[in-house]
């Protein structure tokens, strides 16, 4: 009897080691920098996550073929979150478990809303390539490369009230990035002083904007700070109402043109920090080794993943870090050190960057016309 409640009682003191996530046990273990994260690989979101997977997966392989971070190479391991909150808490505690040590986060905000909910106990550095919303980087660990939901609303205000005189909205109430640009799109318009109407929808009800699109039909463009999926049906009820206004978005529209044909005539515009068409020597080079491995066009959310890793990287290097085992909360702090440092800057495919505490990039957007 003695001999069995000893043995459990090992039992129980190995399971509450690894119940609590211990780093020592697991970081020993690695054999290569590891970074981890989650993204929508399925589902109505998928076209995000699986470029975010695609321009990741090219960084690593262009940083190991190059001989890795002194001689150690990384790996990359991104799990499908379905774009789903408790898909994403739940895919953070299997990487960590496996070892993840640096992380790009999740893909969309809602669901690095609970990655990062997760990390912050950690003290596990993510880097974003997608995810807007300010909640997702609200904490010291937390950065990201794209833009964030209010420089976009901030950035659409003012282009619109420029151009264009009779302004309609459509937006997603249920949705964290669409709600998030909308009110400070808003509050823009509001401080300079111009009217627009609004239409709205939610998760329940995104299939048929006929009613929304019909209440806008004689605006001269409609702002639609929305996902790519929704904005090709509202292009195509525009076409069913005769509503000929230029459609407007912010970076959630790249991905659109798969979801629309040659009877959509409006012209569709959007905000993104990356030109497939730059003549760049750096974007370039991406564009072709991308095509080469996907037989595809990069999108923006394909550039994004490719920025974060090598910027992860660029910022590992900066920080000195020489170590496969490292833990993540001594890495966190090196990198964020790094990162936020006034000579560290980094120029990627997305712009050249530099980052602050709040964990912000600072970078210059481009509109790009779509070319149907």
């Amino acid at each position: 009897m003695k001999k069995l409640l000893a043995l459990a009682l090992v039992a129980v003191m190995a399971l509450a080691m690894f119940a609590c996530g211990s780093t020592d046990n697991y970081a020993a273990k690695n054999t290569e920098y590891f970074i981890g994260g989650t993204g929508p690989l399925t589902g109505d979101a998928s076209s995000y996550g699986i470029s975010v997977q695609n321009g990741a997966k090219l960084a690593i392989e262009k940083i190991n073929a190059n001989g890795g971070l002194n001689g150690k190479n990384f790996k990359f391991d991104i799990k499908d979150d379905q774009a789903a909150a408790d898909k994403a808490s739940s895919a953070y505690d299997q990487l960590f478990e496996a070892g993840m040590q640096i992380s790009f986060g999740s893909v969309t905000s809602g669901s690095c809303e609970a990655f990062a909910a997760k990390a912050v106990n950690d003290n596990l550095f993510f880097m974003t390539p997608s995810a807007s919303a300010d909640i997702c980087i609200a904490n010291d660990n937390a950065f990201r490369v794209c833009f964030g939901d209010p420089d976009q609303g901030i950035l659409a205000a003012e282009e619109l009230t420029a151009n264009f005189t009779k302004i309609g909205a459509i937006y997603d109430e249920s949705d964290t990035y669409s709600s998030g640009i909308y009110e400070a799109f808003d509050a823009k318009m509001k401080e300079l002083g111009v009217e627009y109407t609004t239409k709205t929808f939610n998760a329940e009800n995104k299939l048929d904007f006929s009613t929304q699109v019909e209440a806008l039909k004689d605006c001269d463009v409609i702002f639609l700070p929305i996902y790519y999926t929704e904005a090709g049906l509202i292009a195509k009820a525009a076409v069913a109402k005769g509503c000929d206004a230029v459609l407007f978005g912010c970076d959630g529209l790249d991905g659109v043109a798969g979801q629309i044909d040659e009877t959509v005539t409006n012209v569709i515009k959007y905000i993104t920090p990356f030109d497939v068409n730059s003549t760049d020597a750096n974007v370039a080079e991406f564009v072709a080794a991308y095509e080469t491995a996907y037989g595809v066009k990069p999108d923006q959310f394909a550039a994004d993943g490719y920025d974060v890793v090598m910027a992860i990287y660029e910022a590992m290097k900066a920080a000195g870090v020489d170590d496969v085992t490292i833990d993540p909360d001594t890495l966190c702090e090196k990198v964020k050190a790094a990162i936020t440092a006034d000579d560290f800057t980094f120029t990627g495919v997305t712009g050249t960057m530099t980052w602050d505490l709040s964990g912000a990039a600072t970078k210059v957007p481009v509109i790009i016309e779509l070319n149907k």
